[in-house]
């Protein structure tokens, strides 16, 4: 299948770069994310100790990215703070970069390389987890689905870099 050129790539070199603030895994289906300080993710399988590796081998929601940022701006718009990573069911927390610009991107975190295929929507569960309004107010901050390209560890400290192009 050949892929259509992304007309981002031309700006992607003022990207900035990113840091991983946050890493969790869920065991078991709908049960909360346990923080971790590295993981393993696995190609095309997700990070090792997560309910969806096994799920969907090659799917392009194996791991899901969410930005500091977003998270902040979810905050404004429920009038909270301090927001436990953990509820918005997002697998990675980075900061310093815009994350939809890394739509349809390859990218490294840590020794992995990484395939960022679609943006992560809210889903029903978020009214539940940040209260009325919470899928509102996820609406355009939902972050990233990616897909684990090649295996490698991720930790909290490593950086995300764009994969040579």
């Amino acid at each position: 299948m050949t892929q259509r050129p992304n007309p981002l790539n031309a700006y992607l070199g003022h990207l900035g770069v990113a840091t991983i603030d946050w890493i969790g895994v869920r065991p078991r289906r709908r049960e909360p994310l346990e923080p971790v300080s590295r993981v393993e993710a696995v190609a095309e399988m997700g990070l090792r100790g997560d309910h969806r590796m096994g799920k969907t081998p090659g799917s392009g929601r194996q791991v899901t990215l969410i930005s500091r940022e977003f998270v902040t701006q979810i905050e404004q718009h429920l009038g909270k703070t301090g927001l436990d990573p953990a509820v918005l069911r997002r697998n990675i927390v980075v900061s310093g970069i815009n994350l939809n610009a890394l739509r349809r991107q390859q990218f490294w975190l840590g020794e992995a390389l990484f395939e960022a295929t679609q943006l992560c929507h809210p889903c029903a569960r978020m009214e539940a987890e940040l209260g009325p309004g919470g899928v509102i107010a996820m609406m355009g901050y939902g972050g990233l689905c990616t897909k684990v390209l090649q295996t490698g560890p991720i930790a909290i400290g490593d950086t995300l870099r764009l994969a040579a192009t």
